[in-house]
């Protein structure tokens, strides 16, 4: 067994009593969410602990993430066009980019599945439009029969939650003082942050906040530099595979725009998802060789 395999195992465990109990006393099937740093590991994370729970655990487990609930091209193109100056709203990926109304209606509906019939699982095509993407047909959706016990919802900003419009100004401000670790917030005007901050709070009240959880696997470090460094080795992998792939400084670019949520938000993650209850998130702290230094329960 693998180390990393080790390691995804010893942290479901610490979950698993939970979760099991939690399949026998509701109706409902247990939202399991997994958010990690870019180069982390998370997808991996997450396609392995949908296998570990349905192979050896026998809870029908599905999976969905954030990624899967973008905007159509078209309002994607639409969001960028309505805030022209925001610099991350160029590309897809940050709040305001997914289609809210989408993801609420997709959890609402899994909440309410008891089997019957079929239940669609959005997808989205990252391969059209040259990679900008666009929402697959419904058609190619993958389809569900029987009520999920597990649903794992994964993706880079789950378990971030909004501050108050004071909190991210004082964020910039030390950003701008060079008191951050990275500083990317300065990078950006104040008010396109409020922008995204804006859009996180909708996201947490319709789909994304901690009431429309279980449990949360956090994938973390203690450095945040180390996402540079992660997501590079990961890059280094794509192109000795495929032949082609980003330049370094495309790669330091592309991670420049997920920095400022990172520094923003994470630090409330840290303190916990779900407030003041305990047993119910799992904080894992990689080192800068991706190896797992310690396991938090909040």
């Amino acid at each position: 067994m693998s180390s990393l395999e080790s390691n995804i195992r010893r942290v479901l465990d610490t979950l698993l009593p939970r979760i099991q109990l939690r399949c026998q006393s509701s109706s409902q099937p247990v939202i399991l969410g997994i958010t990690g740093l870019q180069g982390s590991g998370k997808s991996t994370w997450a396609s392995k602990i949908v296998q570990l729970l349905a192979t050896e655990h026998n809870l029908r487990t599905v999976t969905i993430s954030l990624d899967d609930l973008y905007k159509t091209h078209d309002d994607l193109i639409a969001q960028r066009n309505k805030y022209p100056g925001n610099k991350l709203y160029r590309t897809r990926g940050q709040p305001g980019t997914h289609d809210e109304q989408l993801a609420a209606q997709f959890f609402k509906e899994l909440k309410g599945y008891r089997g019957d019939g079929e239940l669609k699982i959005p997808s989205f095509d990252k391969s059209k439009f040259n990679g900008e993407g666009d929402r697959a047909p419904k058609e190619q959706w993958h389809t569900i029969t029987a009520k999920p016990d597990v649903v794992v919802f994964e993706g880079w900003c789950v378990g971030f939650r909004p501050l108050s419009a004071a909190a991210v100004e004082e964020k910039h401000r030390l950003a701008l003082a060079g008191k951050l670790p990275v500083n990317t917030p300065a990078n950006h005007k104040l008010e396109h942050l409020l922008q995204v901050n804006e859009s996180l709070k909708r996201y947490c009240d319709a789909f994304m906040g901690p009431q429309h959880f279980d449990f949360m696997i956090h994938i973390d470090t203690e450095d945040v530099r180390n996402v540079y460094k992660w997501r590079l080795e990961q890059e280094y992998k794509l192109i000795e595979a495929r032949g082609t792939g980003m330049k370094d400084e495309e790669v330091a670019a592309f991670i420049d725009g997920y920095m400022p949520a990172y520094e923003l938000y994470l630090d409330g993650l840290r303190k916990g998802f779900f407030d003041a209850e305990s047993g119910r998130q799992v904080r894992v702290v990689l080192d800068k060789e991706r190896s797992v230094g310690k396991v938090e329960e909040l």
